[in-house]
């Protein structure tokens, strides 16, 4: 079963070029571990929330910008070796240095619960980073489901929805700390691929006058926890490979 490594990290923004050569390095070891496929995004609409942000997830500073990102693989098991094996690997020696503060990255496993459309190989990609209680995942998944034809009316290209399975507990950052998870919630990963910027932003103001008397409190996680931006695509392995 496809799984999921999702990571939200802060690069600062001089060194976007450094970055995009450590990701390059990365996959080319990545891949010979079975990587199917890795995407990095960065922040272009990222706002700053009253509960929890993407700012906060990572402690970003400023003049420091959101990247999230995640690699595809066959399964948890695939995953899972490589991370094992890869410490060890001479390979890793021609990788270049973190540009970027490692520490405060949050990273984790997350195996997919909804999938739809074309979710990958888009140039905007809106982000998502919740937490959701263990009991109510069908719900949750139920939800998605009608928020995908809502989405996909408004030219949504895919949605991955993904729940964590492996994601461990930081001495600085996590993804528990970031969605403020409570007993027994689980963080999610997700997002959706969008043709452009433009689609992504009409489609929003859409569906915000749609939902307008929509009843939040009937919602099976806790929406002013959720948070969500926006992220153009600056490395797609597809492509790059």
């Amino acid at each position: 079963m496809t799984y999921f490594t999702g990571s939200v990290g802060s690069v600062p923004d001089e060194n976007r070029q450094a970055f995009l050569d450590h990701v390059a390095a990365v996959w080319r070891v990545l891949k010979t571990y079975g990587a199917k496929r890795m995407i990095e995004t960065w922040g272009v609409d990222v706002p700053k929330g009253k509960v929890t942000d993407f700012y906060g997830a990572v402690d970003a500073k400023e003049g420091e910008t959101i990247v999230f990102s995640w690699i595809e693989w066959p399964d948890r098991e695939t995953t899972n070796a490589c991370w094992e094996k890869m410490a060890d690997d001479p390979a890793m020696k021609d990788i270049p240095e973190m540009p970027f503060d490692g520490r405060r990255m949050i990273i984790g496993g997350f195996e997919p619960v909804f999938t739809q459309g074309k979710p990958h190989g888009a140039p905007f990609y809106q982000g998502f980073v919740l937490a959701v209680p263990e009991e109510s995942k069908k719900a949750y998944v139920s939800l998605v489901g009608e928020g995908w034809e809502i989405f996909s009316k408004h030219g949504a290209l895919g949605m991955v929805e993904t729940c964590g399975r492996d994601v461990p507990h930081g001495k600085q950052t996590d993804f528990y700390r970031a969605t403020k998870a409570e007993e027994g919630e689980v963080p999610y990963f997700s997002w959706a691929a969008w043709p452009d910027r433009e689609t992504c932003d009409a489609a929003a103001k859409a569906m915000e006058a749609e939902m307008g008397d929509m009843d939040m409190s009937a919602m099976p996680f806790d929406g002013m926890r959720m948070m969500w931006a926006g992220f153009e695509t600056i490395f797609d392995s597809e492509v790059a490979s």
